[in-house]
C-alpha cells in the first residue's frame, strides 16, 4: 500500500488544491523544480498541536524563502476547512495542501488509514525533485522549526 521513499530518489510528485491568501490554486511539485521545498503533513485543521506548528511556520517563513525553499502544509482536509482555519488563524503566507483522496499522504508514508489522518511528516525536497531529508513521527510529537533551517543550510 505505501511507496517506497528514499534519499536521493525523485520525491513522489502530487498535484493538489490548496489555498493561498484566500484563493484555491493547485499545486504540483514538478512545477516547484529549482527551488527546495519543504513538504509538511500535520493531523488536522483546528487542532492546537497543529495550529502551534503552522503559526511557528508561518513566522519562520521568511527565513525559508531567504533559502529559496517552498513550505506546503498538507492534510486530509477540504480546501474549505483550510480556508476557514486560514482565516482563524488570521492568515499564514504558504499554501495549505488539501489531500481529500489521501494519495499524496499515501505516497509519502504518513496516512493512517483508520482515522483518515496524517502522521505529522516534513520531507526536504531539492531543486531536482530528490528527497534529502525525511522525518516522521506521532502527531503528538511537536516539530523544532529551527532544525530544518540548519538542515537546509547543510544541504545547501
Amino acid at each position: 500500500m505505501f511507496a517506497d521513499i528514499k534519499i536521493n530518489h525523485p520525491a513522489p510528485n502530487f498535484k493538489l488544491k490548496g489555498i493561498l491568501n484566500d484563493q484555491e490554486l493547485i499545486w504540483n511539485l514538478s512545477q516547484m523544480r529549482g527551488n527546495w521545498v519543504l513538504l509538511f503533513f500535520y493531523l488536522a485543521d483546528f487542532n492546537q498541536t497543529c495550529e502551534d506548528e503552522v503559526i511557528k511556520f508561518h513566522q519562520k517563513s521568511p527565513e525559508f524563502k531567504k533559502r529559496n525553499c517552498q513550505l506546503f502544509g498538507c492534510s486530509t482536509d477540504s480546501h474549505y476547512s483550510h480556508k476557514a482555519w486560514v482565516e482563524s488563524l488570521g492568515g499564514i503566507d504558504f499554501p495549505l495542501l488539501a489531500d481529500v483522496h489521501h494519495t499524496t499522504a499515501i505516497d509519502y508514508n504518513v496516512f493512517m488509514e483508520e482515522e483518515a489522518v496524517c502522521l505529522s511528516g516534513s520531507f526536504l525536497i531539492d531543486p531536482n525533485g530528490a528527497l534529502k531529508y525525511y522525518q516522521i513521527s506521532d502527531p503528538k510529537i511537536p516539530r523544532n522549526i529551527d532544525e530544518f533551517l540548519r538542515i537546509l543550510d547543510v544541504l545547501k
